[in-house]
Parts: C-alpha cells; sequence; structure tokens
C-alpha cells in the first residue's frame, strides 16, 4: 500500500503516532478513521488487510496507536476508556485540519464500541462499523477478573493480557461503570454496520444483537462466521474490508479531486513482501497475485491470467460490436483460453524457431438464431480483435525509471 507514516498531539500534549493508508494513485474519494483493539496497535495484520481492501476502492484510511501503546507516548496505565475517546478526537482533528475529515469510523473489539460513543460529536462521520464489539466497555473487565480485587485493594496490578504484561490502575475500572451505552448506541444517528463472528470467544455473539437492537434504522449486520476475535486469518480479515468498502459507498460522497489514473494509463504496485500486486486502470482498482503453489496468497489473477483476459474480454466485445453493426441474432459468447509452453519443432511454422515458444488456445462459444455462413464468419472477425492484433505484432516495449 502508499502510505504516509504521520505524527499528532492528544489532548494531553503526548505524541501518538499513526499511519495514512493511501489509494496506489490519485486523490482519496473519501477518509476512514481505524480504531484498533483493547492492548492492540495500529500494525495488527487484520488492519493491514482490512485497510488494503478500503484503499483498493479509492478510500484512505488512517489509524494510530492509542496512548501508551504501539509507538505512541504516553503510559498504557493511566488510559483508560475516556482517553481513547479523546484519542479518536484529535485524530479526527489532525485529519480535518491537515486532509480532510473522515467519513467512515471503525472499530474494533473495545475501538467498536468507542467509535459508537465518539461519533455523535464528529460532524462528517456519516458511517459507523463495528467488529467484533462489546455491547459496553465494561465487558474488558473479564479479562482483568482474575486481578480486580488486586487493583481495587492496592490501586494496581499487573494483568497478562494476550500473553504480554499490562498495568491496570482502579481509574480504568471506575472509568468504564461511567458510560450508559444502550442510549448512546439508540442516539447514535449514523448508518451503522455491526460485523461479528457467532465463533468469537472472547466477545460473544450477543453482544452484536444487544447493539442491533438499540440501534436504530439505518443499520446492517455481517456474520463472519468461522472468523475468530482478531481476524487472524487473513480471508477473513480481507472479507472484513471488502464487505466495508461494498457498504459504505451507499453512505458515503465521494471527494476525489483528479481520476484515479490518467484515461489508458495503468499502475501497479507491489509491496516488499509476497507477490500481491495492486493495480489501477482508470478509476478501477484491482488485484493481481500468483497461486498458493508458487508462493502467492492467490487473491488475484495472476500476469498471464489478466493477459488471457484481456485477449478473452476484447474477443468477446468485438463480435458484439460485429453483430450489432450487421444486426446479427448473436445473443451470447462465451471465450475460453489456456495458455503454455509448446516445443518450437511442434509448431506448423517452426523451421527457424528453437526451443519453446508460447502457445495461447483460444475456444468460441457463440449462441443465437445465426446461419452457419454467420457462424463462421464471426470465428474470422475473432482474429480481429485489438488485443489478438497487438500479440501477434510483438509490440515494442519501452522501460524507464520514474523519477
Amino acid at each position: 500500500m502508499r502510505f504516509e507514516n504521520i505524527t499528532f498531539k492528544n489532548s494531553r500534549g503526548e505524541v501518538l503516532n499513526g499511519r495514512i493508508d493511501l489509494p496506489l494513485v490519485g486523490s482519496p474519494g473519501a477518509y476512514v478513521l481505524f480504531a484498533h483493539c483493547f492492548t492492540c496497535s495500529k500494525s495488527l495484520m487484520a488492519v493491514d488487510n482490512i485497510s488494503r481492501a478500503i484503499t483498493l476502492q479509492g478510500m484512505a484510511v488512517l489509524r494510530f496507536d492509542f496512548t501508551g501503546l504501539g509507538h505512541s507516548e504516553g503510559d498504557f496505565s493511566d488510559t483508560n476508556f475516556t482517553t481513547n475517546l479523546s484519542d479518536l478526537k484529535s485524530a479526527y482533528e489532525y485529519l480535518e485540519i491537515n486532509y480532510r475529515a473522515p467519513q467512515i469510523i471503525i472499530g474494533h473489539s473495545l475501538g467498536g464500541i468507542a467509535v459508537i460513543h465518539v461519533a455523535f460529536g464528529l460532524p462528517s462521520v456519516k458511517a459507523v462499523v463495528t467488529i467484533g464489539a462489546p455491547a459496553n466497555p465494561t465487558h474488558v473487565g473479564h479479562l482483568i477478573s482474575d486481578s480486580k480485587e488486586e487493583i481495587i485493594e492496592k490501586g494496581s496490578a499487573t494483568v497478562d493480557i494476550g500473553g504480554r504484561p499490562f498495568t491496570i490502575k482502579k481509574q480504568f475500572i471506575d472509568d468504564l461503570e461511567k458510560y450508559d451505552c444502550r442510549q448512546v448506541i439508540g442516539s447514535l444517528n449514523r448508518s451503522l454496520l455491526i460485523m461479528h463472528s457467532p465463533q468469537d470467544n472472547i466477545v460473544g455473539i450477543e453482544n452484536a444483537a444487544e447493539i442491533y437492537q438499540n440501534a436504530k434504522h439505518p443499520k446492517s449486520y455481517v456474520s463472519l462466521d468461522g472468523a475468530d476475535h482478531l481476524l487472524s486469518k487473513k480471508e477473513d480479515s480481507e472479507y472484513v474490508g471488502l464487505m466495508i468498502s461494498a457498504w459504505a459507498k451507499r453512505y458515503i460522497t465521494d471527494q476525489r479531486e483528479d481520476l484515479i489514473a490518467e484515461e489508458g494509463e495503468v499502475w501497479t504496485r507491489v509491496g516488499e513482501s509476497g507477490y500481491l500486486t495492486e493495480i489501477t486502470a482508470g478509476k478501477h482498482q484491482l488485484l493481481a497475485d500468483e497461486p498458493a503453489s508458487v508462493g502467492g496468497s492467490d487473491l488475484g489473477p495472476s500476469p498471464y491470467g489478466f493477459l488471457l483476459s484481456a485477449l478473452g474480454s476484447c474477443t468477446a466485445m468485438t463480435l458484439r460490436m460485429y453483430a450489432n453493426f450487421k444486426k446479427i441474432d448473436l445473443k451470447e459468447v462465451k471465450v475460453v483460453l489456456t495458455h503454455d509452453k509448446i516445443h518450437a519443432a511442434d509448431t506448423d511454422d517452426a523451421e527457424d524457431q528453437k526451443g519453446k515458444i508460447d502457445r495461447i488456445k483460444r475456444e468460441i462459444e457463440i449462441s443465437g438464431d445465426l446461419t452457419s455462413e454467420e457462424r463462421k464468419r464471426l470465428i474470422e472477425i475473432a482474429d480481429r480483435c485489438p488485443v489478438h492484433k497487438t500479440l501477434e505484432g510483438k509490440p515494442e516495449i519501452v522501460t524507464s525509471e520514474i523519477k
């Protein structure tokens, strides 16, 4: 992903560390603010995957570490739910001043109930998304239940959360009790998407039901069947990002100031690991990848898959254009393509060729009330497809470095 590392100060003057994930090309159509889960950080793999899916739809995502977590300043033991809400407001103000105010706010786990509480005071926010969120912040109390008595008696205790030690003070517990979540959820006055796994054993599915029952329309629920609380499986977090992107388009205003790419221009980008490649073609965003058998994550067609797709789609379009022009009763065209390498000696025109050459097999199925002559002509016309001609013409490819 294309991104910018940023820092901003919270209301207490501490520097919070964040990053803004951006579309590959052009200005974002909208900004999104993301709140991570309790004791997590902005660098959680699930957040990476969700952000990537959202940026592929032309939006930008600001994610940051709450006070005392990740790379942000401050002492975690002095934080609580109230300071989290304050940090979110500071992040909103940073976007509003330096970029554009966010139209969508997303929260994972405790971050989910936090974004519901804070959204009312963020005027530009039109849509709110919760992922595995508790219906009340007091739910996190079960994570520290074994140490609660010690915290109350001594004022603080070291608690193991997710295999890491955190100091929890009594003020944290007291702060959680201050919030009337039922009333806040009912008065949200924003479009709400609730995403939760029935198998979540950290925050039970009954929390999603309670949020949904207390919320007013427009509200939606998406089941993350089979996912765990942290969305540790890549396909689960990527699904979340894709669903959020599709759902949010109904509620946001696209504020892009320029085309994503010039007409006829294609941009691609691969990151520092793996083969997953972002593609921007005009205003369209796509993904390319390699199969798992060769080390890819199989999240998109391979480069040759796109090559065959280009030839197949161009073939079908060419036949449609010809049939429309000639007023032929062509109902449907199906094109099946395969690519392989064959020995040059196996071809008819291999006198001067050695080794292996590329071979693309194209099979065409045409439907309609057509004469045998019309069918024959349509198959001949397939060879006039512009992409076909480009491939046969051995195009010159000029490569230079962007500086």
